[in-house]
């Protein structure tokens, strides 16, 4: 029996569940699936949306690559940007996850909440534009006066040796959303019973029943929150603008998602913002098979 056969064998053995899930599978490929196609096919015409889209062929990735300084700034940013707060909000998630799940209930739903409502507050974040204001009533200025560090306010917006630091800062903040509250689920589903066999067969501490109990039962969480802390620190972008401007002084804090925005929302040329989505739809999905590569060694 040939593949072929065998597929047409599975569909009909399981045609039942190939129908339940068509209503979904439909809406994905019609949002999702269909719109990423379209802006590949985009990326390689131009188009401003009041003609009919012209091909150019590989032109529009030329002049990304070749003649936009700007986008070679705003690349160089959002992989600083994710190597740095990518890694260090996916940890800092389990770590407090794991922490909090010891507590009793009650305890651990107000632990919760506190974590996780910076992340659904809207744009608390401002607060931050308070703490780092360019005069000296903005509490970092102040507090630095006060203990005689400066003798002078500070420009931490305004100066592009802070203003990236600053943003990734109030990321971090931010970053205790989804994916937390995903480990914490993963952490109170995960069978009592298995810490019990491990410890006859020999497992001694908490890190040995971390790394082979623990992890290797949150695997489906583990990957749903690289997800979606891959996609945070590469498509910053609104935490960015609010705080350092839009553009930014010299474009310290200017990343891709913000270059997509540049020129699909005000200038229009969606052909060459379609190649900036097309860049980083790559890069997001190189970055996630890395990770489900490595997640795969955990606990062996």
């Amino acid at each position: 029996m040939n593949k072929s056969q065998r597929l047409k064998r599975n569909i009909k053995k399981h045609k039942h569940s190939y129908i339940l899930m068509a209503p979904y599978f439909s809406l994905f490929f019609l949002f999702t699936v269909f719109p990423v196609v379209i802006s590949m096919i985009l990326s390689l015409t131009y188009f401003n949306m009041l003609e009919f889209p012209r091909w150019v062929g590989w032109q529009n990735y030329a002049r990304l690559f070749l003649e936009d300084d700007v986008f070679l700034i705003a690349l160089k940013n959002t992989f600083l940007f994710a190597a740095i707060t990518g890694p260090i909000s996916y940890v800092a998630c389990f770590v407090f996850a794991w922490l909090i799940n010891e507590f009793r209930p009650k305890i651990r739903a107000f632990l919760t909440l506190i974590f996780f409502a910076p992340s659904i507050s809207g744009n608390i974040f401002f607060i931050w534009l308070i703490i780092f204001s360019g005069d000296s009533y903005g509490y970092a200025n102040g507090f630095l006066m006060r203990i005689g560090m400066i003798y002078e306010p500070i420009q931490w917006l305004q100066d592009p040796t802070y203003v990236l630091a600053i943003v990734m800062l109030v990321q971090l903040w931010l970053s205790l959303g989804t994916a937390f509250l995903a480990f914490i689920a993963g952490l109170q589903n995960i069978d009592q019973t298995l810490y019990e066999a491990a410890s006859i067969d020999g497992i001694r501490n908490r890190w040995q029943e971390l790394w082979y109990i623990t992890l290797p039962s949150m695997r489906p969480q583990l990957m749903f929150g690289a997800v979606i802390q891959i996609t945070m620190s590469f498509a910053v972008a609104d935490v960015s603008m609010a705080l350092a401007g839009f553009p930014s002084v010299q474009y310290a804090a200017h990343t891709i998602v913000t270059h997509l925005i540049d020129y699909g929302s005000i200038r229009f040329e969606m052909g060459y913002a379609s190649a900036i989505a097309t860049i980083l739809f790559i890069i997001m999905m190189t970055t996630n098979l890395i990770t489900q590569k490595l997640l795969r060694k955990v606990g062996e």
